[in-house]
């Protein structure tokens, strides 16, 4: 029995997990089994202290003995609990029933309570959340301060996993306040970065990119992936996208605009209402997704009818990661976006510039088209047009811009400009 209880200590003790997993539920409902029966008391319980009541959020009993049940509740100051809280009863009771204070509480005397260990559970900025809690019907004269001490220790670590656990729950209520405030206001901004044929020297479309003014200040990346995190990304993709898209009337009708769309998003039932009306030969939609997908029947279902009629797919950041592989497999994308980490240095190491004309080698044979992302120089650019890569974006051609500047920008000559790369 010693070393089951050691064990539970031991585990307690390096579980991070909140108490919202299930595997931090199962470590607290181990633990309360072994002090149990360490103490040979027939319940052990974790209460919440709440709004003058005492909730039971955690139970371990002997078989057959249904004297709480968790989820359960009372009035607090009907309790053992809040009067441990509060000093009216002592932390330890061989026999409760000698008690005159607990003789007060009707459950001493009706079940009875004899032997009783309660401590509190305090959590990091010494607010007491409830108590940890051990009893049985009858008295036990055995138990002692070192006893006490032991429940004091369990108590310190299931602390710890309850603070994880409201931490973790504030931490989501943050969370969505932010992603609710950006879904709620002007948000989030579109910018529009050019995508070139290089070899001749024209834009033949633009990428379409969210950025968000709303603190905290924060590449779009971190706030998509929170809002997935709190499941919101739908909304907030499918708004960016709708956005997005309204540049569709304000530029020339032989450009086309990419944006962004995880399979979440595309399978949702939204997708084709976003698109509706719109001229779909003139959209490019850049599968996002850096995990494996299962769906990928699904996607095919919602979009090969868009595909029909002029709709193209793209999958995005080709090459960093498995994903991106197995996504272009099972898509079938028009387009293949050569990912910024094989683009970077690309002119320089040969181990990018092998990959990179693999990639062109089964864009080819499959014909798809490439468009290289994040070229930065013009020895990167040189390398891409020797591999017959034409079609680039990136900081050396141009910054992503606002719609207006964008449309400026289209007006500049050839050869006085982003238009001829430098």
């Amino acid at each position: 029995m010693k070393e089951m209880l050691a064990g539970a200590l031991v585990a307690l003790a390096q579980g991070a997990q909140p108490v919202a997993d299930m595997s931090s539920q199962l470590l607290l409902a181990r633990s309360l089994s072994a002090l149990r029966t360490h103490l040979e008391m027939e319940v052990a319980f974790i209460s919440e202290i709440a709004e003058g009541r005492r909730y039971f959020r955690h139970v371990d009993a002997q078989e057959s003995i249904g004297l709480v049940s968790p989820g359960a509740s009372d009035p607090a100051e009907d309790s053992y609990c809040l009067r441990v809280v509060d000093g009216r009863l002592p932390e330890l009771m061989p026999n409760a029933c000698l008690n005159l204070e607990a003789l007060t509480l009707a459950a001493t005397r009706e079940l009875p309570v004899g032997a009783h260990l309660s401590v509190p559970i305090r959590l990091a900025d010494g607010r007491v959340y409830g108590t940890l809690c051990c009893f049985s019907r009858a008295a036990n004269e055995t138990l002692t301060q070192r006893d006490l001490g032991m429940m004091r220790v369990f108590a310190d670590m299931v602390a710890d996993h309850i603070q994880a656990d409201l931490s973790a729950r504030e931490a989501k209520h943050a969370m969505e306040d932010r992603i609710d405030a950006a879904l709620n206001a002007d948000e989030p901004g579109i910018v529009y970065q050019p995508i070139f044929h290089v070899a001749e020297g024209r834009i033949v479309g633009f990428e379409a990119l969210s950025r968000f003014s709303l603190a905290p200040k924060r590449t779009p990346d971190l706030w998509f992936a929170e809002a997935s995190h709190v499941g919101r990304a739908v909304p907030l993709e499918s708004k960016a996208i709708r956005a997005a898209l309204t540049g569709l009337q304000h530029l020339p009708a032989d450009l086309y605009i990419a944006v962004n769309a995880s399979p979440e998003t595309i399978v949702s039932g939204e997708f084709a209402g976003l698109l509706e009306g719109l001229p779909l030969e003139r959209i490019v939609i850049e599968v996002t997704e850096h995990q494996a997908v299962e769906q990928y029947d699904e996607i095919a279902a919602v979009v090969g009818p868009l595909q029909a009629v002029g709709l193209r797919l793209a999958i995005d950041d080709a090459g960093a990661g498995y994903a991106s592989f197995r996504h272009i497999l099972n898509l079938h994308p028009h387009i293949i976006k050569l990912d910024l980490s094989i683009t970077r240095a690309i002119d320089t190491d040969y181990s990018r510039r092998a990959l990179a004309a693999a990639i062109c080698g089964f864009a080819a044979a499959t014909d798809c088209k490439i468009v290289a992302e994040g070229v930065e120089t013009s020895g990167e650019l040189a390398a891409l047009r020797e591999l017959g890569i034409n079609n680039a974006q990136g900081y050396f051609l141009s910054h992503p811009l606002p719609l207006g500047q964008a449309l400026e920008f289209l007006q500049t000559p050839p050869g006085q400009g982003p238009h001829t790369p430098h």
